[in-house]
């Protein structure tokens, strides 16, 4: 009867969501109602569950670790670093056929491993990397495919608050995860610069050559950047160094990576209004994000106390369909969900469900993790929702930069995260063996 209640709130979960109910308060409802039904109507009951549930969830030490590292991140490219690094890239990558993009590439990738949401990067490089692309010719949607499609490095290279969701949700180790992530990342980092030179070669036009930056920087711009560039480089050191070696717990290597963060934007010229503001921007990134969090683990109880997870694994396994067939139909249904929903909500809906289904499988979890995480991510470049392609567009200072435009641009970075997807779930040492070396 358990399993049976579960699955009525999952079909009302869903009805909820077309609906347009707010996908917290749904998770909440049907948490709460779920639990009502199960408890025969014992109002007393139902109420202590999901109030302790909901008071266990906020005690987690690693509840913290999402502001800290999204507040690191906002330091980081208030205090523009940012745009150093990514002019120490260009100038480092001066030889090879489309440098500028390779440059977002590049300074999307190490921007990636002090921020943990890909909007900041999508943000930051849209105002530094995109106007520079055009001074110079690039095609437009070239440019705008390089900056959106880069950015969806932010949610697989540690710190990532995707990866923190998935490791609260199923109980893994943060730090794990965070190093589970680092070779999948830098091979998706590769296989985007192996993209830009490619289609450049072939099609010179879309990235024309040359031969020096357009104008010389001076020798205190030399300066300010080196520092933003070993600033970053040393926050990296703090935070995934310190994880890796042991030093730190994931929540102290963030607490670590903010006065970091804050050390670097105070010599970097940033002062009390911009220090406010970004506090205020990470209390308003997180927020949401805490209360999905909160009604996700009301609504992993609900599948807890009513057996739900093994009724629905046996609907799958009793389905006569291959692994393999089970891992596309999750797929597929991460990819439709990225169409309609952001990705910490379509985590919060499906991990509960499709982790153990994978575990029963026989799938290694890290190297499941972080199929699942690539994905999702692609979800954040498909249409109609595509989450970073509207943050390009509300970010770039030109008015000739549709959304249709970014979506034509970004597609080849949406079927290479697809593409690395499937590398990393046919060869999981690449996401187990770092972890394996360290835990």
């Amino acid at each position: 009867m358990g399993g049976e209640i579960v699955l009525y709130m999952l079909i009302l979960l869903i009805v909820l969501i077309l609906l347009g109910v707010h996908i917290g308060v749904a998770l909440a409802v049907c948490s709460g109602v779920g639990v009502f039904i199960m408890f025969r109507g014992n109002t007393e009951a139902a109420i202590s569950i999901i109030s302790n549930t909901a008071y266990e969830a906020v005690r987690k030490d690693v509840f913290a670790v999402i502001p800290l590292f999204v507040l690191m991140g906002d330091f980081i490219w208030r205090s523009g670093a940012a745009g150093d690094l990514y002019r120490i890239c260009d100038r480092s990558l001066r030889r090879l056929p489309g440098r500028l993009a390779i440059a977002t590439i590049a300074g999307n990738t190490v921007f990636a491993a002090v921020t943990g949401v890909s909007i900041a990067s999508a943000a930051a490089f849209s105002k530094i990397a995109y106007p520079e692309m055009m001074k110079l010719g690039y095609k437009q949607t070239f440019a705008l495919g390089a900056v959106a499609g880069s950015a969806c490095l932010g949610m697989l290279i540690p710190p990532s608050v995707l990866l923190i969701v998935w490791a609260i949700l199923t109980e893994m180790s943060v730090g794990a995860l965070f190093i589970a992530g680092i070779i999948p990342g830098i091979l998706l980092a590769l296989l985007f610069t192996a993209y830009v030179i490619i289609a450049t070669l072939r099609n010179p036009s879309i990235a024309p050559a040359y031969d020096k930056p357009l104008v010389e920087p001076s020798r205190e711009e030399n300066i300010s950047e080196l520092i933003g560039g070993l600033g970053i480089l040393a926050l990296i050191l703090i935070v995934i160094g310190g994880i890796w070696a042991g030093f730190f717990t994931p929540t102290e290597a963030a607490a670590f990576g903010v006065f970091a963060a804050l050390t670097l934007g105070l010599v970097k010229g940033m002062r009390l209004p911009q220090i406010l503001e970004s506090m205020y921007q990470a209390g308003r990134t997180t927020a949401p994000i805490m209360f999905l969090l909160i009604a996700a683990q009301m609504y992993s109880r609900l599948l807890a106390l009513g057996g739900g997870v093994n009724y629905i694994q046996n609907m799958f396994l009793d389905s006569n369909l291959t692994p393999f067939m089970i891992i596309g139909l999750m797929t597929l249904i991460w990819l439709v969900l990225g169409m309609l929903i952001d990705s910490v909500s379509i985590i919060l809906l499906t991990v509960p469900i499709f982790a153990p289904i994978a575990m029963s499988l026989g799938y290694d979890p890290l190297a499941f993790a972080i199929f699942g995480i690539l994905v999702i991510e692609a979800g954040l470049l498909s249409p109609p929702f595509g989450l970073l392609v509207y943050t390009v567009k509300g970010s770039v200072p030109d008015p000739t930069a549709t959304l249709q435009k970014i979506f034509i641009g970004s597609a080849p970075y949406f079927v290479l995260i697809l593409v690395a997807a499937a590398i990393v779930l046919m060869v999981p040492s690449l996401s187990s063996w770092l972890p394996n070396q360290v835990y």
